[in-house]
């Protein structure tokens, strides 16, 4: 095999460059025109390389509230699941868990819903869900699944806020029906909407056996957010 490579290439060392033709050319990069350098087939490059901290800040402030309107008008969208990002799933969980403090089962010491506690509930619950997702042949990514669980939460994050109030004026029969109509119609909104992002990225055959464990998932922080009731 050498000697047949030897032979084919066995010519190249005879070829000579004429000192008479100049070699010429021009490696530069130029760095100054913008335009070229950020725009490829009409897409702008965007780099936060030189952005200011405050402009950061604000544009992922200003994500968070885009995927915040998406779970309050849920639709057949991909903007939830192609920019994903954990920071309104933590900031919504960590609201949960200070509004379920203070509770009388806290005071009581009967096992109410501690700060780490509900962090484990919403965190594991995911997770959970998102392996059963992918082990039924889903398209999404482990990240993204969280993403839209935890963002989902926010009807229950609101709903617990009304609950606390309403809870001032006195826990009577009214209150409780106040309350169960709020965290039932929560309830509804956040399986309907992580179903909507969910479902559509599953194996037609295997909806149901997504959606039964979301169900669950809800339902279980709808009910500690029900029976919740302040330390008197």
């Amino acid at each position: 095999m050498a000697d047949e490579a030897n032979r084919q290439f066995a010519g190249l060392s005879d070829v000579s460059i004429s000192e008479d033709i100049p070699v010429e050319g021009d490696i530069s990069v130029p760095m100054g025109s913008s335009s070229s350098n950020r725009q490829r087939g009409g897409e702008d490059e965007f780099s936060t390389l030189d952005e200011p901290v405050k402009e950061t800040i604000l544009r992922d402030l200003r994500a968070v509230g885009s995927k915040f309107i998406h779970v309050l008008y849920p639709k057949r969208s991909s903007v939830l699941l192609r920019d994903w990002d954990l920071w309104g799933p933590l900031l919504l969980c960590v609201t949960l868990a200070l509004l379920l403090q203070g509770g009388a089962a806290d005071s009581e010491d009967q096992g109410g819903p501690q700060f780490a506690e509900v962090f484990v509930i919403v965190w594991f619950g995911s997770i959970i869900i998102t392996l059963n997702s992918k082990l039924l042949g889903g398209t999404i990514s482990f990240f993204q699944s969280l993403c839209v669980l935890g963002y989902c939460i926010m009807p229950l994050t609101a709903a617990m806020a009304v609950c606390r109030i309403v809870l001032v004026g006195g826990s009577g029969t009214v209150s409780f029906t106040v309350r169960l109509v709020v965290v039932t119609a929560s309830f509804g909104w956040s399986t309907f909407a992580s179903t909507a992002f969910l479902a559509d990225n599953q194996p037609a055959g295997r909806k149901s056996l997504v959606v039964y464990p979301v169900f669950l998932f809800y339902f279980v922080i709808g009910w500690m957010v029900l029976t919740f009731s302040p330390s008197q």
